[in-house]
């Protein structure tokens, strides 16, 4: 007969009962954490890892953050280690890479919402400010995403000549300038504005247009086109 230290853990029994679920209902059936679970479960394979999916959730707020939070401050949460951190970094990165397939797949233009969730995944949940420049064909297809600025919370330096230079480079007919608001709030600033403005005007004799400008914040992106800015 078997010993009590010999007993099955207490959460191998939920280990089967979650994966059956998913297995029966499909991954949409289950909550947040418990996806955290499942992926969890593949690379600690000898703990309860409900409580490390719960406390990922509760540091960082949601799943998309977690995807897109440091592997530094990944490791700060007890039971995750750097092995668990870079699999959930890998994790984000497919994400992206799959998104950034779906809008090269197609006019970027005809597939509007994809490029808005790509653009969200991407930048909503950075710390600091970052400019980015999606440079697209005649066709309007994606010729390449680019980070054109990196700053502080609420700066980034962008200089228009150095957009055009690369606009030029790639041969590009049309792009859509993209960053983020770390406060989480996509409302335009004055100097939004105004930096719309001038990469608009640097452009301009090269006949290269600015179809938009988004504005990404935690609350949603704005489109200067959709508001009249452009």
């Amino acid at each position: 007969m078997a010993s009590s230290a010999d007993a099955a853990p207490h959460w191998s029994g939920h280990r089967e009962r979650l994966r059956a679920k998913l297995l029966k209902r499909g991954a949409g059936a289950l909550d947040d954490y418990e996806i955290l679970e499942v992926l969890l479960m593949a690379f600690i394979p000898r703990r309860d890892v409900k409580p490390i999916a719960k406390a990922l959730e509760k540091q960082f707020g949601g799943l998309s953050a977690i995807l897109a939070a440091p592997a530094v401050d990944l490791v700060k949460v007890p039971g995750v280690g750097e092995t668990v951190a870079a699999y959930l970094k890998a994790i984000a990165e497919l994400n992206s890479r799959a998104a950034r397939e779906e809008i090269k797949a197609r006019e970027v233009i005809s597939s509007w919402s994809a490029l808005i969730e790509y653009v969200r995944r991407e930048i909503q949940h950075e710390a600091r400010e970052q400019f980015r420049v999606i440079f697209l064909d005649r066709k309007n297809q994606l010729i390449a995403d680019e980070i054109m600025g990196h700053g502080t919370v609420d700066h980034a330096p962008v200089y228009p000549r150095e957009i055009a230079r690369r606009a030029l480079e790639v041969q590009c007919s049309s792009l859509i300038l993209v960053h983020n608001h770390p406060s989480g709030d996509p409302k335009p600033s004055r100097a939004d504005i105004d930096i719309t403005r001038e990469i608009i005007d640097v452009l301009q004799p090269f006949d290269i247009s600015v179809h938009d400008h988004l504005i990404v914040g935690r609350a949603g992106v704005v489109s200067f086109r959709s508001s009249g800015l452009i």
